[in-house]
């Protein structure tokens, strides 16, 4: 039975010019634009969370945070 699967499978493979090999996981170059958008969303969120804005962001959620416990 498991012959039979790998034999399926492989002709699947030639026929989606794949030439046997299982295309699994995520290449080397998604690897790098998952990488480098990671890396431009943090920036982009500690530019804004040390600005003005995230200051105030955090002083409003602390406010009500305290409000919320009657503190």
């Amino acid at each position: 039975m498991r012959d039979e699967l790998q034999n399926q499978s492989d002709d699947q493979a030639q026929e989606t010019g794949c030439g046997g090999r299982e295309e699994r996981g995520i290449t080397t170059a998604e690897y790098a634009v998952g990488t480098a958008a990671g890396a431009g969303l943090a920036g982009l969120l500690y530019k804004m969370l040390t600005g003005g804005f995230g200051n105030e962001l955090l002083s409003t959620l602390f406010d009500h945070v305290l409000d919320l416990l009657g503190i």
